[in-house]
């Protein structure tokens, strides 16, 4: 019984990266295509933050580097903390995942206006 657990667990992690690959994020209908968007717009804002914050950076000298670096470890920590606070009410259920990528999407734009102003 545990052989064939193991082997229908394998087979989900190795096909959900393929089907993945085929999903069209402007009709995603299910609710683990939308998951997986609203992942992948996650990815797209946290990649131009990471952007955004080396540019922050190359313009600081050493102590200003220190204390944007300082900002941004307690900003993650406010982020993480504040969006599972917001999707509470869905933890657990199959809509918590998308919930919780939108959550950090928001507050990573919303970032990055900061890093750039």
């Amino acid at each position: 019984m545990i052989r064939y657990l193991v082997l229908a667990t394998s087979l989900v992690l190795f096909a959900a990266p393929a089907a993945a690959a085929n999903v069209e994020c402007k009709n995603a209908v299910t609710q683990m295509d939308m998951n997986f968007c609203a992942d992948k717009d996650y990815q797209a804002a946290d990649k131009k933050l990471n952007e955004a914050y080396r540019k922050a950076a190359a313009q600081e000298d050493a102590h200003g580097r220190d204390l944007l670096k300082q900002s941004e470890r307690a900003w993650m920590t406010y982020r993480d903390a504040q969006c599972t606070y917001q999707t509470n009410a869905s933890e657990g259920g199959s809509i918590q995942p998308m919930e919780y990528s939108e959550c950090l999407t928001e507050k990573t734009k919303a970032r990055i206006k900061e890093l750039q102003s």
